[in-house]
C-alpha cells in the first residue's frame, strides 16, 4: 500500500513515513526507557536495533511505572541515528505539558508520535499517584493534528514553524463477528491519525479476517496498519500472554509447537519470523511492529537470524 486516499503531502521528515508512502513493508520495534540517568544506558539497550528497523517506539511510563522520561530517551535515539516514535499518554500530564513536549519533540528530531491513554495508575508500583487525564487519546490526536496542520495551539497562538509529526494510534485486531463496526477507528482517523500500530497478533486466521473487514470498510485506504508481533520466549510466556494481555490470543497449536521444541526461545523467534512473512501477504498490512519487554536484543537477533528486512 502506498499513498493513502486522503494523503496529500508528507507530514514529517521521517524515513518511516517516507517508506510507508512508497508502499514499502516497514519494521518498527519498541523500547522502554531505562531506570538510569545516562544516555549510555539508552544506547546499551537499544543500539542493537540500529540499521535493522525503520523506527523504534519509546514507551511513556509503560505499566504505569516511572522510567527515564520518554522525550529525552527519544532525543537520544535520534541523536544516535535511530528514528524514534515517541509515545504520549494522557495519564500523567495535562494538555499544556503535552503540547510543550510535542513542540519540543519536533525540535529534537522526533518525526512520529503514538497517542495513547496509558495503563491505569492502579497497575503500577505507585498506585496512590494521581492520574491527570486532562483529555483522552482522541483529544490528544486532534490536538496534535491542529498543531501540525493549522500551526497553532488550541488557544489560537501561532506555532512557527509548526511541529511536523506523523500521528499514530493503537489498535487491537479481533475477529469481526456480528455487529462489527469501525466507528472507533473512523473517529481516530477523522481526528488526525495517519497510522496504527497494533497489539500482538499471533492468530493469523483472525488477523486475516480482521484486515479483510477493515478493507471492506475502506479503513486501510485511510491509514497505515503496522501489526504487532514479537519473539516468544517460551511456551510459559505464550500462555501468560494469552491469559493476561487484553486482546491477545496465542493459538494452542503455536504454544504446543514451542513447548515441543528443543530450544523454546529459538522456536519462538522462528514463529515470529514466519508470522512477519505472512503479514507481507495480507492486504492492508503496511508493516510489522516488534515488541518484547526488555527484549530488544531478542528482536535484533530475530531480525538478523532470519534476515528480515522492511
Amino acid at each position: 500500500m502506498s499513498h493513502l486516499d486522503n494523503d496529500t503531502s508528507p507530514k514529517s521528515t521521517g524515513q518511516l513515513e517516507a517508506r510507508l508512502a512508497a508502499g514499502d513493508f516497514v519494521i518498527t520495534a519498541e523500547t522502554t526507557p531505562p531506570d538510569a540517568a545516562t544516555s549510555d544506558a539508552v544506547m546499551e539497550r537499544t543500539g542493537c536495533l540500529k540499521g535493522l528497523v525503520d523506527a523504534v517506539n519509546v514507551t511513556d511510563g509503560a505499566g504505569a511505572r516511572t522510567h527515564m522520561s520518554a522525550l529525552p530517551c527519544a532525543a537520544i535515539l535520534a541523536a544516535n541515528g535511530i528514528e524514534p516514535v515517541l509515545q504520549f499518554t494522557v495519564r500523567d500530564r495535562n494538555r499544556l505539558a503535552i503540547q510543550g513536549d510535542m513542540i519540543g519533540a519536533a525540535a529534537l528530531g522526533v518525526p512520529s508520535i503514538l497517542c495513547l491513554h496509558g495503563d491505569s495508575i492502579t497497575k503500577g508500583d505507585q498506585p496512590d499517584a494521581k492520574a491527570v487525564e486532562d483529555t483522552d487519546s482522541r483529544g490528544l490526536i486532534s490536538m496534535a493534528r491542529q498543531m501540525r496542520d493549522e500551526g497553532c495551539l488550541p488557544s489560537g497562538r501561532t506555532i512557527d514553524p509548526p511541529p511536523g509529526l506523523l500521528i499514530g494510534a493503537a489498535d487491537t485486531p479481533r475477529d469481526p463477528g456480528a455487529g462489527f463496526n469501525t466507528d472507533g477507528l473512523d473517529a481516530k482517523i477523522a481526528a488526525g491519525v495517519d497510522f496504527f500500530q497494533t497489539q500482538f497478533a499471533y492468530d493469523i486466521d483472525v488477523l486475516k479476517r480482521y484486515m479483510a473487514a477493515l478493507d471492506d470498510h475502506g479503513i486501510t485506504r485511510k491509514a497505515w496498519f503496522i501489526v504487532g508481533v514479537g519473539p516468544i520466549m517460551s511456551a510459559r510466556s505464550a500462555r501468560w500472554m494469552d491469559a493476561n494481555l487484553f486482546g491477545v490470543h496465542v493459538p494452542e497449536h503455536v504454544i504446543r509447537r514451542i513447548e515441543g521444541a528443543a530450544d523454546e526461545k529459538e522456536e519462538g523467534r522462528r514463529v515470529c519470523a514466519e508470522l512477519i512473512e505472512q503479514f507481507r501477504e495480507i492486504k492492508g498490512i503496511a508493516g510489522a511492529h516488534m515488541m518484547a519487554p526488555r527484549g530488544e536484543k531478542a528482536i535484533a537477533r530475530t531480525l538478523t537470524d532470519y534476515r528480515i528486512r522492511g
